[in-house]
């Protein structure tokens, strides 16, 4: 009597099948999705041409009085600090002899030190637009493969459940006559073993998808490369500074060490044999929900760190605007 329960064993074969054919249809269109993130090309550019690290600096120490080093740091990422050399020299200057030649000056270099202010906080928020847009990309995806997941579970636990009912009301309707009990135990029989399967598809009802990402702004971050293809010079060498005086460790290498201690990036181990390492820092791969949620949180969080650098922006005109009230 078993071979009756084989029409209960179509429903998983069929959810299965369905769910799989539907997936596949949109890796075809994920193969050729393009991402719009990076319209921007590359940055090109050289060691030499990246900011000379802050604690190797000859500065003014008249502009070392009256900025904090954080802000000094800021000005030197973005080329600064020479204009800032004029501008205190010239407010010092004026304050001796307030001079007309000497207030249009300070005019001026306000006028350039404001500028690049601005400059560089654009390009700030390009970068940290280009890191939501990747994030928004991953995350959407991630979203679309766990519904998936979901819709499938729930199948898989509607059918589950009427095998289950249909097996009880079958077997109480057998079970009066020997005949009829024989056949419940095959009806039970049967049904267990349709039941089972639909617990252990639901336990490896994980489904993974296609997602390329050529140009990867997590690598340069968990590499540590001395220039960067992805960030501009002033946001690299933000990320990346590091002051021996004071033994503190960069941005970006803060940022590595949260994804290990918090598991991020666990299986990541060898980058020349390793798939875990081309998913986050390669190019791509097959990705699960789980793998494309980790990827969003971590894109998340570089763009807040990106995001910082205005914040010390922030601060540093407003001390540059001290620095005119002071004079």
């Amino acid at each position: 009597m078993i071979p009756s329960a084989k029409p209960g064993m179509l429903i998983p074969i069929l959810l299965t099948l369905s769910s799989c054919l539907g997936l596949k249809g949109t890796q075809q269109k994920v193969l050729h999705d393009k991402s719009y993130c990076n319209q921007q090309v590359t940055f090109n550019y050289t060691e030499k041409e990246l900011p000379t690290p802050t604690y190797k600096l000859e500065i003014d120490p008249l502009l070392k009085e009256r900025l904090s080093f954080q802000s000094l740091k800021t000005a030197n990422a973005i080329g600064l600090v020479d204009l800032l050399t004029q501008y205190v020299g010239s407010l010092s200057s004026y304050g001796k002899n307030p001079t007309l030649v000497e207030k249009i000056n300070i005019i001026d270099l306000s006028v350039k030190i404001n500028q690049t202010i601005n400059n560089s906080s654009l390009e700030v928020s390009a970068v940290a637009s280009k890191l939501d847009c990747e994030e928004e990309r991953a995350a959407q995806f991630a979203y679309y493969l766990k519904e998936k997941e979901d819709n499938t579970e729930n199948k898989l636990i509607i059918g589950s459940i009427i095998i289950a009912a249909a097996g009880a009301i079958a077997e109480e309707a057998t079970a009066d006559t020997p005949e009829g009990r024989n056949a419940a135990s095959g009806i039970v029989i049967g049904s267990s073993l349709v039941g089972a399967t639909l617990g252990v598809l639901m336990l490896t009802n994980k489904k993974s998808i296609e997602f390329q990402h050529p140009v990867n702004p997590l690598k340069d971050i968990w590499e540590n490369p001395v220039v960067s293809n992805y960030y501009p010079p002033s946001v690299w060498y933000y990320l990346t500074h590091v002051n021996p005086d004071n033994n503190q460790k960069s941005l970006a290498k803060l940022l590595v060490e949260k994804w290990m201690l918090f598991g991020q990036t666990k299986d990541v181990k060898d980058k020349t044999r390793d798939e875990t390492y081309a998913l986050f820092f390669g190019e791509g791969g097959k990705y699960s929900s789980a793998q494309l949620k980790i990827r969003a949180d971590m894109l998340d969080q570089v763009e807040a760190y990106v995001t910082l650098m205005k914040q010390d922006l922030r601060t540093l005109s407003s001390e540059i605007e001290n620095l005119y009230t002071e004079k």
